[in-house]
């Protein structure tokens, strides 16, 4: 577990806010709750996840299985 530093946090947690209210009710509450909870890996799948395209990410969420990349699956079945 790793914390980040405040200026780094609250960066993050700004491109956990999304164009589609759906994706800010999932990704902003994890954030929250268990981002520093999650090991050096997985914050990092965390943070490239957060790269991806709105309507991308709301498929994934929807269907973890169609996401093709693992370590990005991991984390949106721990979301």
């Amino acid at each position: 577990m790793t914390t980040a530093l405040p200026e780094d946090r609250n960066r993050l947690r700004w491109r956990c806010r999304r164009g589609l209210l759906e994706l800010d009710m999932i990704l902003l509450p994890f954030f929250d709750r268990d981002y520093d909870r999650l090991g050096p890996a997985e914050q990092a799948a965390f943070r490239r996840l957060l790269q991806f395209p709105d309507s991308r990410l709301l498929g994934w969420f929807q269907d973890p299985a169609s996401c093709p990349h693992k370590e990005l699956r991991e984390v949106i079945k721990k979301i």
